[in-house]
């Protein structure tokens, strides 16, 4: 090697040597391998990564590149250092290459494209040879390789930046050249070898058992050789018998079934980029009919888990459970869902002992990749999903991060039952009638008796108590809308102590009502980090941002939410009404809100509401008006007064939400009552000035009823609360501030549960009408001005 290669590859992290057929990678603390691709086959594959390199370099950026459009390169390099292997048909060759660069090259431990220099093979615990790696050595390596589309039509990257490189970090070298004239060199050597191959016929042999000599020689000596030569023979034979046979049974009973081929033409939504999948709904083969929640939970969470991993994109539940029950075949369900694989499985159950079956097909090929069965305990449920997890992902050649590791795993109990309850919790919630939103809650509360510290029941309260405020269901519950919120909060803050992405959705609405914007971001952004794939957070996201005055973007999820539920497209139609509400596109809110609607009239709350403005800001007052009485719970005639509405539709945007409220307006939709009031971040007080600001101080502020109320605050944070309302006129407790936001807790007041609030000036207030400022909490909006 001369001085000016050595020069321009030394210190590269990757190098890849064409003069040996050796991958070199040496990331410092993290990974360093010699790789020996050692044989025509395996020098095929690497000369593969190589093509990519250089065409990644040619493009000037770590990107995929397609394989159909470079097939003669490619036969070239079979025909050549391949040896020949396999054909090179394109229908062969493509597919063989996508194969191997799914399932064998990422696969560090077997190794079975190249030879680990330096380190010896061991038997594992399943009794097979394999590499000792750390986890972290074979996910570097096997975040390598990306690949997207189908076995023919497939698009390869060697994804170096998954590993912290960049492309001057690689170097191709062959005899005395670097990078790009080193690969044409070995392009231009390939080409001459390639001329001198002369054309070979193919040669059908054919087994024969040969037969003993009729007369054969008698020798001394060879009678034993003789009858070990008629005994050879006849292994033989048996040999080949047993084989076809065993052959033609797996062919006719034992070999999976092949199904019909999806068509990626005919799918109703292009692939997604990244391996995706669609989960069926789990048959419950149990005797106990009951057991279906445990069927359905089951498939509930393998959705879950699956949408925690980046690299997967995974259907949302509520579109692969239109299936269910219903004899459809895979080919229809990828091509409606516009999936590649499916996964569909059952689940018997007998008291305590559990058999779940599981099957990865491949729609494209109509192929199974994977099936098993899993035998356990109700104690072994965690780790027969996480099974069942880690298999799907090895199947999709997906490598989970560190971080996703973690978060699959996490259940966030250890205890079945108490795991349980919340599985019977969620199928009645999902159910959303009057007696089931009870039911649920009681199975959330038993979850946290059987396990106070299970983050997931918690969450799933909280989800449970606002919702239910949401939609004014305070007569099911059989306490006030108030108390409602309150718990809400309550089981809020204690779930936030091991957040989910439930929990994160749930703080991100409450943040809006407190008009704190950017938290209400962070919040939804955390949820989305926690579970890239779930639809419910695409949506939450999409409200997040819209009401933020960020509407583009809102609609943008909306979007991405539908396709990730496409048979359930009304609620993010809705989230689409309010988007392009906010971009001023009247025409189109009303277009898509009203096929919402139609699709599913109960949505009403917020479709309603959209509709109706766009409608009066078009001057179709009459359609406003029949909107509403047509698609409110009670044939309503009004929205009631402007200060509830605009507090649960918290715009941060002052024009869209004054444009939004006039429009009602117009058509008679808002009744007499107290005004609204748009504050802004600049309004409000925080931080240090929060403190001065109550502690100590006296505020007074007017009642809904005309009556006068007060509270005192003293430096150590005891309050004195006195109004005409409370019992003997008169209530005492305590507040604290957290970042900018105070919270009491007074002995009676808020049914003695701690609340929380944000301040802001009223633009508009003045201390003579005791409305200086504003409060913001999870239950009202209050005005009030400060005394002293």
């Amino acid at each position: 090697m001369n001085e000016k290669m050595t020069e321009n590859t030394k210190h590269r992290p990757v190098t890849i040597d064409l003069n040996q057929f050796k991958l070199h990678l040496d990331l410092k603390k993290r990974i360093e391998l010699t790789l020996h691709f050692n044989s025509p086959s395996r020098r095929f594959y690497l000369s593969v990564i190589a093509f990519l390199v250089n065409e990644m370099r040619r493009q000037g950026k770590i990107t995929s590149i397609p394989l159909e459009g470079n097939l003669d390169l490619l036969v070239l390099l079979n025909n050549t250092v391949g040896g020949s292997a396999g054909s090179s048909e394109k229908e062969n060759l493509l597919p063989r290459i996508y194969r191997k660069w799914k399932d064998a090259l990422p696969n560090l431990e077997e190794a079975p494209l190249f030879k680990v220099l330096g380190r010896q093979k061991k038997y594992d615990e399943a009794g097979g040879k394999a590499y000792p790696f750390t986890d972290d050595e074979k996910d570097n390596w096997a975040n390598l390789f990306e690949y997207t589309g189908s076995e023919d039509k497939v698009r390869l990257k060697f994804a170096i930046d998954k590993i912290g490189a960049r492309l001057d970090d690689v170097a191709i070298i062959y005899e005395d050249s670097v990078n790009g004239e080193a690969w044409d060199g070995f392009l231009a050597s390939l080409k001459k070898r390639d001329e001198k191959i002369p054309e070979v016929k193919t040669i059908e042999t054919v087994l024969e058992i040969p037969e003993p000599p009729v007369s054969p020689p008698k020798e001394h000596g060879t009678g034993f050789l003789r009858s070990r030569y008629r005994w050879i023979a006849l292994i033989a034979m048996i040999v080949v018998i047993v084989g076809a046979a065993t052959w033609a049974i797996w062919e006719l009973s034992l070999k999976p079934a092949l199904n019909k081929r999806a068509s990626i033409e005919k799918m109703a939504f292009p692939l997604p980029e990244k391996p995706s999948i669609a989960v069926m709904p789990f048959v419950n083969l149990s005797e106990d009919r009951s057991q279906e929640f445990f069927s359905d939970g089951l498939t509930d969470d393998l959705i879950t888990d699956l949408a925690k991993i980046s690299g997967i994109f995974v259907i949302a539940r509520n579109s692969t459970f239109v299936y269910k029950g219903k004899p459809v075949k895979i080919q229809q369900i990828a091509e409606e869902l516009g999936v590649r694989y499916v996964l569909e499985g059952s689940v018997r159950r007998e008291g305590d002992q559990m058999r779940i079956n599981a099957q990865l097909i491949d729609s494209a090929t109509g192929r199974h990749l994977w099936a098993e069965r899993y035998d356990g305990s109700m104690r072994d449920i965690f780790s027969l999903q996480d099974k069942i997890n880690r298999q799907i992902a090895a199947a999709l050649a997906v490598k989970l991060t560190p971080g996703e590791k973690a978060s699959v795993s996490q259940k966030g109990t250890k205890d079945p039952a108490a795991y349980e309850q919340v599985m019977k919790g969620r199928e009645h919630y999902r159910r959303f009638t009057d007696e089931d939103f009870v039911k649920a809650e009681a199975c959330f509360k038993k979850a946290l008796e059987l396990d106070p510290n299970y983050s997931g029941a918690k969450a799933a309260l909280a989800y449970t108590y606002f919702t239910g405020a949401r939609f004014r269901m305070d007569p099911v519950f059989k306490i006030s809308n108030d108390e409602l919120r309150l718990r809400a909060r309550q089981h809020l803050v204690e779930a936030m102590q091991e957040p989910t992405s439930i929990a994160y959705q749930v703080a991100a609405s409450m943040d809006l009502l407190l008009r704190q914007y950017d938290e209400a971001i962070s919040s939804a952004e955390k949820a989305l980090a926690l579970e890239p794939h779930d639809s419910s957070v695409h949506s939450s996201m999409s409200w997040v941002l819209s009401m933020c005055g960020r509407p583009r973007e809102g609609m943008e999820y909306a979007k991405s939410g539908m396709r990730l539920d496409p048979l359930n497209p009304a609620a993010y139609l809705v989230r689409m009404g309010l988007a392009h509400l906010g971009m001023g596109e009247w025409k189109e809110a009303i277009e898509v809100t009203e096929k919402a609607l139609e699709l599913r009239p109960e949505l009403r709350g917020l479709a309603v509401s959209v509709l109706s403005s766009a409608y009066a800001r078009l001057g179709r007052y009459g359609e406003a008006k029949v909107a509403l009485e047509t698609y409110s719970a009670n044939k309503v005639s009004s929205f009631g007064p402007a200060e509830p509405l605009m507090y649960a539709l918290p715009f941060k945007d002052r024009e869209t939400a004054e444009s939004f409220l006039e429009n009602l307006k117009k058509v008679g939709l808002i009744k007499p009552g107290p005004e609204y009031i748009h504050v802004s971040r600049e309004d409000q007080v925080t931080g240090k000035d929060l403190k001065a600001f109550y502690y100590p101080s006296k505020i007074t502020g007017y009642s809904a009823d005309g009556s006068q109320w007060s509270q005192e605050f003293a430096e150590n944070g005891t309050v004195i609360f006195r109004a005409p309302g409370l019992p003997g006129g008169v209530d005492t407790g305590k507040s604290w501030l957290q970042g900018d936001r105070i919270w009491l807790q007074f002995q009676n007041y808020m049914f003695g549960m701690p609340y929380c609030r944000t301040t802001f000036r009223n633009p508009k207030g003045t201390p003579e009408q005791k409305n200086e400022y504003v409060s913001f909490s999870d239950v009202q909006l209050i005005k009030f001005s400060r005394m002293q």
